[in-house]
């Protein structure tokens, strides 16, 4: 879901992924559409990549953007730019009830929530994908035991021609 959604520090909004390039990575800004080099010195993150720290460790932003979808009956959430930095941290003192008050900046809060629904908006949004995230892992392990056959295959038929 995340993986090719980026944040490029400097510039509003979120990015997709398209291409790499010459000297950075192609992206498309995800509300306009509109294509723009993103250079190989920018500071760019994917949104798998992000989590917000709690009391028990880190929690990653799907499981954030999970949360914040069963709160809001899988609707659109409030827009955080006009909202106080107490309004905030109520909500999401309700929403991830365990986050970590000290290191989780309400700037933070502002970008999640701007980022949940710009996503939502979107469409983007899917929670089913975790299911199929096991999958691929399971599927690896077999085609590790496949090669490893194969290879045993080879290097018998290789003693048989000697």
């Amino acid at each position: 879901m995340l993986k090719d959604i980026l944040s490029i520090a400097g510039y509003p909004g979120l990015y997709k992924y398209l291409k790499n390039s010459r000297n950075g990575i192609i992206v498309e800004n995800l509300e306009t559409g509109k294509r723009m080099n993103a250079d190989a010195t920018a500071r760019i993150n994917s949104l798998e990549d992000i989590s917000i720290y709690t009391d028990e460790g880190d929690m990653e932003l799907k499981d954030v953007f999970k949360a914040i979808h069963e709160h809001e009956n899988g609707q659109k959430s409030f827009n955080p730019k006009k909202t106080s930095g107490k309004e905030l941290k109520e909500y999401f003192s309700k929403v991830v009830p365990n986050y970590d008050e000290d290191r989780v900046y309400t700037s933070d809060m502002k970008k999640i929530l701007t980022w949940y629904n710009t996503l939502q908006q979107l469409d983007m949004i899917d929670l089913s994908e975790e299911e199929g995230e096991k999958d691929p892992s399971g599927g690896d392990q077999e085609r590790s035991s496949e090669d490893t056959d194969n290879s045993e295959e080879q290097g018998s038929s290789e003693t048989e021609k000697d």
